[in-house]
């Protein structure tokens, strides 16, 4: 389901419109996921301290955002704080990307609401500081009426961590003998993940080139097409989205299915789930 907001194809750049002239509206990825990597290095090559190198990387994701909104993307979720930031990183790093978040909701809360974007948020997010906490609701209530992108923050996030999270939930569930765990399904942890109300993604990017997964969004992404840039995050921008997208469109999806060459491409479950619905 897209967002019921107009397109506002009309304030994409010249070099967009040109990308997005060559798109199939109808074939846009439903749910964009995307690892911001190489805040660090952008400023490391310039010489600069880390933390400008976060600063940038907000720039971008406002950027993104709005191109985003601009060409109707219903979901886009971008890996911001992970749990293995939280626990490895230094404290004055990690201090500063907290001041950071709050800086960023603050600054952009009218950038969001100018662009009927709706904010949410994914991670055990109870452990970040109250005062971070605080100004994460006021957005998400602010943002709540809004009815194009949902733009969700993964925070404190970790893909293994969200899976334990989903199977306690499941146990209290056995315990109290409203589930049998002979009939738990893949719906069941489904709805107890922390995604449970969103699609899974159709795209998945990755800035700065690396070619892992770093345990971001591990059960969801099975059937997810994955876009690797070497581009570093603080320079990502919109026109590169649609790039990213105008390479998925090219893909033939085949969900385990033969394809076009060998039989019928199987029909992703989920989408069908979603369209009956």
């Amino acid at each position: 389901m897209y967002p019921t907001g107009t397109l506002r194809i009309h304030e994409l750049s010249a070099d967009e419109r040109a990308i997005y002239a060559t798109l199939k509206p109808e074939r846009l990825p439903e749910h964009v996921a995307i690892i911001m990597d190489g805040n660090g290095r952008w400023a490391g090559r310039r010489s600069l301290k880390r933390f400008l190198g976060h600063q940038q990387g907000a720039k971008a994701v406002q950027l993104v955002t709005e191109t985003a909104s601009r060409i109707g993307l219903p979901w886009l979720t971008l890996y911001a704080f992970s749990l293995e930031n939280n626990l490895r990183r230094p404290r004055a790093e990690v201090s500063f990307l907290m001041r950071l978040l709050r800086s960023y909701l603050e600054d952009n809360l009218q950038r969001m609401m100018d662009n009927n974007v709706r904010m949410r948020y994914i991670g055990r997010t109870q452990e970040l500081p109250p005062e971070v906490q605080e100004k994460m609701r006021w957005v998400e209530e602010e943002t709540a009426a809004n009815t194009g992108t949902t733009l969700t923050l993964a925070l404190n996030y970790g893909g293994r961590s969200e899976m334990v999270d989903a199977f306690r939930r499941l146990a209290v569930e056995i315990e109290g003998k409203r589930l049998s765990a002979e009939r738990i399904t893949e719906e069941d942890i489904h709805r107890h993940l922390y995604t449970a109300h969103m699609p899974d993604p159709d795209l998945l990017i990755r800035t700065s080139g690396e070619m892992r997964i770093s345990n971001y969004l591990l059960w969801q992404i099975a059937y997810t097409e994955i876009f690797v840039t070497e581009r570093l995050w603080p320079d990502f921008r919109g026109i590169h989205l649609l790039e990213a997208i105008a390479d998925f469109q090219r893909r033939e999806r085949r969900y385990g299915g033969l394809g076009e060459r060998g039989g019928e491409v199987e029909e992703d479950p989920e989408r069908m789930k979603l369209a009956a619905g």
